[in-house]
């Protein structure tokens, strides 16, 4: 084999998985697709300036994946997405190793489904991996990477569950991933994100390159490469902790509400949020109550009632939580960039929520990595991404793997 993959990555978002699979040096990117503007302008401009494509304006398309034949074909002046070869165009005469990529996960989140009137049943969304397949039947890779939040376990959109449907449509077109997908099920602070995440991790690998080896080739990657990636957990405070340290001003001021970082080398993105009073008050007694042990308000139900006392409304999940400084933090989500109220700084003393800067540590993003976009646009890509320090271990589990 080749000493790197091509690949193709779809629903790319601002690359977390491109990252991942760059910095492990294993990976040759032949062409990205996002829809979104800001996460896409994000991967263009990171493919240029860190990793040397020259032509990664060309190369990261801006596109809807559910226009499979304009996609491959290219377009013209389109009004939203402008001009483009197309991916036929681009991979030319390369040959596609690895597809990666995985499509957004609201429509199977439980969350989502919560939140949603109709349980999600009526999203698009349930049914984009068929995009994410027309690519692979195009371009017959000998692997692919599809990553999901563990929901889809469940979500049954029409009744029928989307895992069968998923299983069964990739075997149809000629690539087999795991028949029980729980075993494609991860916690990514086992493997050092100071974060507790979990994802499904599912390998396809195409029948006519691999044949009756398949079995085998999954039970090598699930069972003994991933794991070999284990690492010690890593903490919130271990994560962030050297950052500077942001206090509420005593008196805030018209869009700011807190000091802002000082010194040299201070990465980028590390401004704070503005916090209303209140907010600040209620961060810094729920920090204090983590901190000295108390721990009135360390239960869901004291945090509904605390919620609904503060404000007159009442949630069926607690608003509020405050990062423990010596634990992974919990899920870093895209709904990060609507508020904090549930990423809060475990220090009293700064009593607010995550700056981006911080959220994308715990998303193992290295700090040369520039978001672009605004502060909501922001959060919002780093809570859909792969976090990169995972991708990496992901990209060398599979080089092993196909190399064999």
């Amino acid at each position: 084999m080749a000493d790197k993959l091509n690949i193709i990555d779809l629903f790319a978002g601002c690359g977390g998985l491109a990252e991942g699979f760059e910095a492990a040096g294993r990976c040759r990117m032949l062409a990205a697709v996002e829809w979104e503007r800001a996460p896409r302008d994000t991967l263009a401009r990171r493919m240029a300036v860190r990793w040397g494509m020259p032509d990664a304006e060309d190369r990261v398309l801006r596109y809807d994946l559910q226009k499979s034949q304009t996609l491959f074909s290219g377009w013209r002046d389109d009004p939203e997405y402008g001009s483009s070869r197309g991916l036929d165009a681009l991979i030319g005469q390369n040959k596609v190793d690895v597809v990666i990529g995985g499509p957004p996960c609201q429509a199977y989140s439980i969350a989502g489904r919560i939140r949603d009137e109709h349980g999600m049943r009526n999203d698009y969304r349930n049914y984009l991996f068929e995009s994410y397949l027309a690519v692979i039947k195009r371009y017959r890779p000998k692997a692919f990477i599809f990553e999901n939040v563990p929901g889809l376990l469940s979500a049954k959109p029409d009744g029928t569950p989307i895992a069968r449907k998923i299983v069964k449509a990739f075997a149809d077109a000629g690539w087999i991933i795991p028949a029980d997908l729980k075993r494609c099920q991860v916690d990514m602070s086992d493997f050092g994100l100071p974060q507790k995440r979990k994802r499904l991790v599912i390998l396809g690998l195409s029948k006519e390159v691999f044949g009756e080896k398949i079995g085998a080739l999954h039970d090598e990657f699930y069972d003994r490469l991933l794991p070999s990636k284990h690492a010690p957990q890593t903490s919130v405070m271990e994560a962030i902790g050297d950052l500077p340290k942001l206090y509420p001003l005593v008196s805030p001021e018209k869009g700011r509400s807190h000091t802002m970082p000082g010194g040299r080398n201070v990465p980028t993105d590390h401004e704070p949020r503005f916090h209303n009073e209140r907010d600040v008050g209620v961060f810094r007694m729920l920090a204090e109550d983590i901190k000295s042990g108390r721990n009135r308000y360390a239960s869901t139900e004291s945090l509904k009632r605390l919620y609904t006392e503060l404000t007159g409304r009442e949630s069926n999940i607690h608003k509020y939580h405050v990062l423990r400084a010596d634990e992974p933090s919990n899920l870093i989500p895209a709904h990060l960039f609507k508020d904090g109220l549930r990423h809060i700084h475990p220090d009293p003393m700064q009593a607010r929520s995550l700056t981006v800067r911080e959220a994308a540590r715990l998303q193992g993003f290295p700090d040369d990595f520039e978001f672009m976009g605004s502060k909501g646009d922001k959060y919002k890509m780093i809570g859909n991404a792969v976090p990169p320090s995972f991708s990496a271990l992901i990209a060398d589990a599979l080089f092993a793997l196909l190399s064999r």
